[in-house]
């Protein structure tokens, strides 16, 4: 299906629980990255601090870590989502990622490449698009974050940013993420994965980024209260 939306839509996400046992509200989000143009195409080259003025500019917040969690946990239990049409067949689809394109592209870009389907469903039926590949998005960690968001201390065992995951790093289009122990303090939180990122890019695809850099192949997504 080819999105007739380009600007801003947004899609209701139900409450979730984590594997982890946490309970995530519902909420809205946008259901792709954030754009300012009325083509639809996202707002790049936008660093952390900026991404959450203007996330707020626009009567919401930055993705909080725990939703693109929920979000994420949702995808990976839809059949729709997996390449062999049921949950833990094949992979789940990883968007954009295998360098067929070289720069961010329009909503209603469709690859050739069946396999690079940028669309996931969420447990209600709501589409959400680019959740894995295409761009990386600027999360604010409310799980080992400071008040600030940025990362403030080594991801435990249990964090469900490295637990929520069905599949290990690198494993079933989960993308890559770190092991326990890793400490990205002072960092802001990346997810995702974009349009060259390979077996790196998935809806659990976690990296990390200096918050005052700008970069093409880094966007973010608004989260907003659910109605």
């Amino acid at each position: 299906m080819t999105p007739t939306a380009i600007s801003n839509e947004k899609a209701p996400v139900p409450e979730t629980t984590l594997p982890t046992g946490q309970v995530v509200p519902a909420f809205l989000v946008d259901r792709f990255h954030f754009s300012r143009r009325t083509d639809g195409r996202p707002w790049v080259r936008i660093n952390y601090h900026e991404a959450i003025a203007a996330a707020a500019a626009a009567g919401g917040y930055l993705i909080f870590e725990t939703q693109a969690l929920a979000i994420a946990h949702q995808i990976a239990q839809q059949p729709e989502n997996w390449t062999g049409g049921a949950v833990g067949e094949g992979k789940i689809f990883q968007g954009l990622h295998e360098g067929t394109v070289t720069e961010v592209q329009l909503p209603d870009y469709e690859s050739d490449d069946p396999e690079e389907r940028r669309w996931h469903v969420l447990a209600n039926g709501e589409r959400i698009y680019d959740f894995a590949g295409h761009l990386y998005s600027w999360v604010f960690d409310d799980v080992q974050g400071r008040v600030d968001g940025l990362v403030g201390r080594a991801f435990a065992d249990d964090s469900p940013s490295i637990a929520t995951a069905p599949h290990g790093s690198m494993e079933e289009g989960m993308g890559w993420y770190p092991p326990a122990g890793w400490n990205w303090s002072g960092g802001a939180l990346l997810r995702g994965g974009c349009w060259y990122g390979d077996a790196g890019a998935g809806v659990f695809s976690l990296g990390r980024d200096w918050p005052g850099n700008r970069n093409g192949s880094v966007g973010f997504r608004c989260t907003y209260p659910s109605l």
